[in-house]
């Protein structure tokens, strides 16, 4: 059943829980919500099999958690703020994040701003060069083309640099309404990402001292693994590991394993 949680601004974040033991958010990437990712959903009944109160929430703007435009990174941070206070009994109560892809990346800025956070998971985070300009360049792209009420266009935007296959298959496919109607939501993914060129990473990551596990497909794009380097080089107490993984996309029950093991270690 969906439990809601309410943001600082007043936004009610749907999200369902399963499971009893340490608490793990999982942090969808560009395009996922639970009714739109069985994916994640499965991984989230098989950690929490592994011992974890598992978290997994319609991001603002998705799904069950309806919100106005503009959405922003330092909203989607609050409403992570929350769903940790509801999970948590005390100001010093950390949880787990598991972030997918730009999730990550969300997941970082979060971690940065201060929230309690025990340990960090991460799968191909979309980075481009430490101290490039590219991020904010294409943060602006997307808030035009967002401001003009063309969804459609933000989404096209937004997939302009992945393999073209995947834009030309989403097209075809009877989710793309689905994913054009949750353009405005994608804002916070660009923001984060563009959030990681805004200073030289070891200093914008000095203080992100969880142990952090960043993943990576081991058949992957070149992209995912100069960045998974990226943060390696860049955190305190990060190490990377390759995971049976193919095309941005990963087999339920062995991430949930992954994650377990390392949150357990």
């Amino acid at each position: 059943m969906t439990d809601y949680v309410t943001s600082a601004d007043g936004t009610r974040i749907a999200f369902d829980r399963e499971g009893a033991g340490p608490p793990v958010i999982l942090i969808g990437g560009a395009m996922q919500f639970r009714g739109f990712d069985p994916t994640t959903r499965e991984m989230a009944h098989e950690l929490a099999r592994h011992g974890f109160t598992v978290v997994n929430y319609d991001r603002r703007g998705r799904g069950e958690s309806p919100a106005d435009a503009p959405i922003t990174l330092a909203q989607t941070i609050e409403d992570l703020r929350a769903l940790i206070g509801e999970l948590t009994e005390g100001a010093d109560d950390a949880v787990a994040l598991f972030g997918n892809s730009s999730g990550a990346s969300i997941a970082l800025a979060a971690a940065a701003a201060g929230l309690p956070v025990s340990k960090l998971v991460f799968f191909e985070v979309p980075l481009d060069d430490d101290g490039g300009s590219g991020g904010a360049e294409y943060l602006a792209g997307l808030r035009e083309r967002i401001a003009a009420g063309d969804h459609e266009g933000a989404v096209e935007f937004y997939m302009r640099d992945m393999p073209s296959e995947w834009l030309a298959g989403a097209k075809q496919s009877p989710a793309w309404p689905i994913m054009v109607a949750m353009a405005p939501s994608l804002e916070p993914d660009a923001e984060s990402l563009a959030w990681t060129q805004s200073a030289p990473r070891v200093e914008l990551w000095r203080g992100v001292t969880a142990p952090t596990l960043v993943l990576i497909g081991e058949e992957t794009l070149p992209i995912m693994a100069s960045a998974a380097q990226s943060i390696v080089a860049s955190m305190p107490n990060a190490e990377m590991r390759s995971v049976p993984a193919s095309n941005h996309s990963w087999e339920p029950k062995r991430m949930a394993l992954t994650i377990a093991e390392f949150l357990v270690d």
